[in-house]
């Protein structure tokens, strides 16, 4: 975020941001969507409905929750969720 604005990049509420970087040594840890689908690849199963995705598509809705936790302490926040909407017919 801060990479973003320093630069005069304007955020609103629910602009979605990502890394796209690998979280960490095995496919568990790994942290984005890209990262799972290894570059839209491989699909990623969405639970047991059937439904697999290698992208984020329109309608879609995500849920993202976090913490870290060390000896003795947990720090995290709630859900955050958001439905990806179309973009913008501008005309063009």
């Amino acid at each position: 975020l801060a990479h973003h604005t320093i630069n005069g990049c304007n955020m609103r509420a629910g602009d979605l941001c990502g890394t796209g970087t690998i979280s960490g040594p095995t496919k568990e840890t790994f942290g984005s969507m890209l990262e799972l689908s290894w570059s839209g690849k491989e699909p990623i199963a969405l639970g047991d409905s059937g439904i697999t995705r290698t992208f984020i598509q329109d309608n879609d809705e995500v849920t993202i929750t976090g913490f870290c936790q060390g000896d003795g302490y947990r720090v995290g926040f709630g859900q955050c969720t958001g439905k990806i909407l179309p973009a913008a017919d501008l005309g063009y």
